[in-house]
C-alpha cells in the first residue's frame, strides 16, 4: 500500500514537471506563481513531499489546470476517469511525439469527453 501511494506521488510530480514544461515556465518560475518555495516544489516534483491540498490548488492554478486533472493523472482520484487517465498518461508518455503535439491531442482529447459530457 505504502508503495502505492509512493507511486502515486512520484506520477503526481510528474505530471507537475509535465505541464510546467509545456508552459515552458522554469521551476522558479512556477514556485513563485504557485507561492511555495523553489526546494519545496522540487522535492514535489521528484515525488519525494506529500503537498497538501491548498498546494495541490495553487501549482494547478498557477498551470491553468485544475487539481483535479493533476489528481487524476496521478491515479490519486478514485472515479470512473481511468480511461481517461489511461489516455492521457499514453499521450504525454510517448516519445515519438514532441510536446506541442502532445498539448494539442490532450487538449483535442479533453475538449471531445467535455462535449460529450454536456
Amino acid at each position: 500500500m505504502a508503495d502505492d501511494w509512493e507511486r502515486r506521488l512520484g506520477a503526481l510530480g510528474s505530471a507537475i514537471r509535465h505541464q510546467r514544461q509545456l508552459a515552458k515556465m522554469s521551476l522558479r518560475q512556477l514556485s513563485e506563481l504557485a507561492q511555495v518555495s523553489n526546494p519545496y516544489l522540487s522535492q514535489i516534483e521528484r515525488g519525494l513531499h506529500e503537498p497538501s491540498v491548498r498546494v495541490v490548488r495553487s501549482i494547478a492554478k498557477a498551470l491553468n489546470v485544475s487539481a483535479e486533472e493533476l489528481l487524476e493523472r496521478a491515479g490519486m482520484l478514485d472515479d470512473d476517469e481511468s480511461v481517461s487517465s489511461s489516455t492521457e498518461t499514453a499521450i504525454t508518455a510517448d516519445p515519438d511525439l514532441t510536446d506541442e503535439q502532445k498539448d494539442a491531442l490532450l487538449a483535442v482529447y479533453r475538449s471531445y469527453r467535455q462535449s460529450n459530457r454536456t
